[in-house]
């Protein structure tokens, strides 16, 4: 297991970890790293790595410190730091000089950080189970400091971003959430410049609220309007229930802040996570797809509704029940009008063709296949993305309602 005159018991382990917990409390951003360093080194590891996804989810990027190994950043696909990123689970590497080379996922919850690498002489299991709970007590660190610190937005920045930019991502929830019964994962292009494109959800008990919004024009003008599409709807969704409520609360906002001549595309859901069954409400978006068994069975009709702005009825909201395993695809309209060599629009043929090949290849979790699938679209379209341009899938699970298993599996 290392070191022999390095304690790597589970007390010790818990002694460890509570005595980061308590140190990192009241410590400034920049000395978490030193602190993470310090904390590896009392187990006999060395050469300590924080890796962070960059905005458009191609590279995992060092985040400089004292005390930290900063080498140069590895690609999400195929190298080891990926693998542990994309599969939530360790992986270990041997050195040609000595030693094993571990990369452990920043898991805050079920999004995904980033990754913790280091170097031990040996690898025992109690190594294992004390740095993956040391992983997700860093993981815990970073989204907390991150609050109040520009220091890890720019470790990220691969390249500058607009001020539009700026503010969507400000606003965006976490980008992938899972839970026993449902997974989403959401995507943003262009990652450093888009501007009226957003999503959000919030799971509140059994029922999962989701929104996907494209404010029309570009820039500021756009992204303040989703601002306030986006502020209604939570607004709305603290206070209301139904979804027709929550489409004319939003309406109402941005036609008296914008004015007649303004609007804003949105698709609005509800997903009971304990039943399947599906509302929605699409307000000039492109059908969500039903994605069955890897492959697009169909698009998911709703009434015509009009854009939220433009002072239409309330709409009529269609019901859809799902099957355990199903995905729904969401996306903008900027996936399938950007143009492709030739001046031929991309087109809604092309989006399910690409989601029908990945859905040949083995089945990861939602965030890994959300991952594939938008640099995937990317390639094919040249590594264009000229308009903002948004996808968000939601694989229903099933299961029980209650949660009393996974309280078991705690007191287990």
């Amino acid at each position: 297991m290392g070191t022999d005159n390095i304690d790597r018991s589970e007390g010790f382990g818990e002694r460890l970890l509570g005595l980061l917990l308590d140190r990192a409390r009241l410590l400034p951003p920049h000395m978490i790293a030193p602190l993470i360093a310090e904390g590896v080194a009392r187990i006999g590891g060395r050469d300590v790595s924080i890796l962070l996804q960059d905005y458009a989810q191609e590279l995992l990027v060092p985040l400089p410190g004292r005390r930290l190994h900063v080498a140069q950043p590895e690609p999400v696909v195929d190298s080891p730091a990926g693998r542990a990123f994309l599969q939530g689970d360790a992986v270990e590497v041997a050195q040609p000089r000595g030693g094993i080379r571990m990369y452990l996922p920043l898991l805050d919850g079920s999004d995904q950080v980033g990754v913790m690498a280091l170097t031990l002489d040996a690898v025992g299991d109690d190594d294992r189970r004390l740095l993956l709970r040391l992983a997700r007590l860093v993981a815990d660190m970073l989204v907390t400091k991150n609050a109040y610190t520009d220091q890890f937005f720019q470790a990220r920045r691969r390249e500058p971003m607009s001020v539009s930019a700026e503010i969507q991502w400000s606003l965006l929830p976490p980008l992938t959430m899972s839970v026993p019964q449902v997974e989403v994962a959401g995507a943003l292009e262009p990652a450093y410049r888009v501007a009226g494109d957003s999503f959000d959800y919030a799971l509140n008990g059994n029922l999962l609220h989701m929104a996907v919004i494209d404010a029309m024009g570009h820039g500021l003008d756009a992204a303040t309007m989703a601002t306030v599409a986006i502020g209604a709807y939570r607004h709305a969704r603290r206070v209301f229930i139904s979804l027709d409520e929550k489409y004319a609360f939003m309406d109402d906002a941005i036609s008296r802040q914008f004015g007649p001549d303004h609007f804003v595309t949105a698709q609005l859901m509800h997903l009971n996570i304990a039943t399947g069954v599906m509302e929605l409400v699409n307000a000039g978006h492109p059908a969500p797809l039903l994605i069955r068994g890897g492959r697009v069975v169909h698009q998911l009709d709703s009434a015509t509704t009009l854009p939220v702005g433009f002072g239409g009825d309330l709409p009529r909201v269609r019901e859809h029940v799902l099957q355990q395993g199903d995905r729904v695809l969401c996306y903008t309209d900027g996936i399938i009008e950007e143009h492709v060599a030739g001046g031929e629009a991309f087109g809604e043929e092309r989006l399910v063709r690409c989601v029908n090949r990945l859905g040949e290849e083995p089945s990861g979790s939602v965030r890994a296949d959300m991952r594939r699938l938008s640099h995937t679209l990317k390639k094919e379209r040249g590594g264009l993305t000229t308009d903002d341009a948004t996808l968000f899938m939601i694989e229903w699970h099933g299961g029980s309602a209650d949660h009393l298993a996974v309280l078991d599996t705690f007191q287990g």
